[in-house]
This record gives structure tokens, sequence and C-alpha cells, in this order.
């Protein structure tokens, strides 16, 4: 029995994308890290345009598909204990508007990325292996699966 909360989920980790407004805030967050970058004298528009693909795709991988568990004392068994918060977003059913949202914000930052770089090499192969790495362990094919044991505990 959880006393005190104010939630009625068993694991709200499961639903926080869903929450009101934080689609919104989301955007809003990459678009102020973009405007801080912009601000860096030094930075060139490539450089800051890469740098906003990488570092946005950084977090989400370390927030979504590195730390597991839930901050939340959850009466689940420990059943979330061994998850990513990918895992345990929408109990795991693939294909959500949320999950949808987060598969695609990757996608678009990496096509403006592209576009503003006017596809240079260097900056392409970076924003492209940025891309990769967070999107690859978002496709169902690899849910639960740690490779090469990496993150197993």
């Amino acid at each position: 029995m959880n006393v005190g909360v104010a939630h009625s989920e068993v694991n709200p980790n499961t639903r926080v994308m869903n929450s009101r407004g934080i689609w919104l805030a989301y955007i809003i967050l990459v678009g102020l890290l973009h405007v801080v970058l912009l601000s860096i004298p030094f930075f060139s528009i490539p450089v800051v345009w890469t740098l906003t693909n990488v570092i946005h795709n950084l977090a989400m991988y370390i927030f979504l598909h590195t730390v597991k568990g839930t901050p939340f004392e959850t009466p689940d068994q420990g059943k979330a204990r061994l998850l990513t918060h990918w895992e345990q977003m929408d109990y795991g059913l693939q294909f959500t508007s949320s999950r949808k949202f987060l598969s695609i914000s990757p996608i678009v930052l990496y096509l403006l990325a592209s576009f503003y770089t006017k596809y240079d090499a260097a900056h392409f192969l970076i924003n492209t292996a940025s891309l990769l790495s967070v999107l690859l362990p978002k496709l169902p094919q690899f849910h639960g699966v740690r490779l090469f044991g990496i993150n197993k505990y």
C-alpha cells in the first residue's frame, strides 16, 4: 500500500512520457540547448548543430537506455530494477505514441543537423554515428538485450 503518494501507477516510469505537456517541454529544452550553444561566440553554425545533435543523443542514450530501475519505491517486487527506462515505458508495449515521439525526435534533429552542416563529411559521420547509437537500442528486437554483457546487472 502506497500511503501519501499522488499517483495510482505501480511504476510511475511507465506513464511519465504521456504526462500533460512533457513533449512540449522536451522540444523547448532541446531548443534551449541549441540557443545556449549558439550563444558561444567561437562555435560556427555547423559545429553548433552537430553539438546539439550529439549532446541530445548522448543524454537520451544515458537516460533512456543506460540507467536502470526507478527512482520511486514501487510495489512490483523488483521487476523494474533490471529494466531501463525505455523498457519500462508504456509497460513494454511497442509503437505507442510516446515511443514513436522519442524515436522520431532524434531523426528530425539529425535531418536538421545534416541540412545546416551542408552534409559536410566529418559532421555527417559524427551525426550518423550519434543517431545510430541512440536509434538502434529503441528497436523492438533489442528489448531486454544486453550486448556483450554491458549493463547486464
